[in-house]
């Protein structure tokens, strides 16, 4: 059994389809990378799986239970489990760092002072970024607020983690650093990950698989190397950064419909 698994899902906000038969699966341990361009609904696939929005009919399984059907304490205990990197990094401006990282903590757990010092320099360590403990957001670079929201979430120690455009905003050197944490953080705590970018670079880094969103469906799926190697046009000119002309991306898409 798959630990995620969405089944022909449908989504739409007034007269915009989202997603029309949504078929995915994905297994416990992955890195799973979800591409697509600018408003295809990568992000509304996240917010379905932890009940943040509700899909218009289908089914979304999390380790054998239906998303669509629970009620909020299930919902509560299922985001216990999955933890979320938002593009933002969404920090407390008037929070020091370690009462960033310590907030889930006060929220979700009984910790005691002691064991939340503890979660927060390991999870500070785990992101390259010990003894900062005391430092203000407004002191952080980009890159360090990005990596300051992961120990945040991290601390939880989820099963699932989901990164939204983890290196949105970043420069080149910062997005190499954010790929190479959420590849080190894949071996060292062995999670599931889940990662929402069109960032090519980053899926073939950190991805054991891939699947790529257009017109509502995944309209492929595979392991970087079967995506390098795709005969699929539009999968081709996603990785290539091409950008047909109307009528041959009309025809690419009739193609592939």
């Amino acid at each position: 059994m798959s630990l995620i698994e969405f089944r022909d899902v449908w989504k739409s906000f007034g007269p915009k389809v989202i997603y029309q038969g949504l078929n995915l699966r994905i297994e416990q341990g992955e890195a799973f990378t979800i591409l697509g361009g600018s408003g295809v609904g990568k992000s509304v696939m996240l917010k379905m799986l932890i009940g943040l929005l509700k899909a218009d009919r289908g089914e979304i399984l999390f380790d054998g239970q239906h998303v669509e059907t629970m009620n909020v304490k299930d919902l509560t205990k299922l985001r216990q489990r999955v933890g979320m990197l938002f593009q933002g990094a969404a920090l407390f401006d008037s929070l020091s760092v370690r009462e960033n990282v310590a907030y889930g903590l006060r929220e979700h757990l009984h910790m005691n002072e002691h064991e939340i010092d503890e979660r927060v320099s390991w999870a500070l360590t785990l992101v390259g970024l010990p003894g900062i403990e005391a430092m203000a957001p407004s002191d952080l670079s980009g890159g360090m607020k990005k990596r300051v929201g992961l120990a945040r979430t991290v601390a939880l120690k989820p099963e699932v983690l989901l990164y939204d455009e983890p290196t949105t905003g970043l420069d080149p050197i910062n997005t190499t650093r954010i790929n190479n944490l959420i590849v080190s953080m894949q071996r060292a705590i062995k999670i599931t990950s889940i990662v929402v970018t069109h960032d090519m670079g980053t899926a073939f880094t950190v991805s054991s698989r891939l699947a790529m969103v257009h017109k509502g469906r995944i309209i492929e799926s595979g392991t970087p190397d079967q995506f390098r190697h795709s005969t699929n046009p539009l999968v081709r000119n996603f990785i290539e950064g091409n950008a047909p002309e109307d009528e041959d991306m009309a025809s690419l898409v009739a193609r592939n419909a």
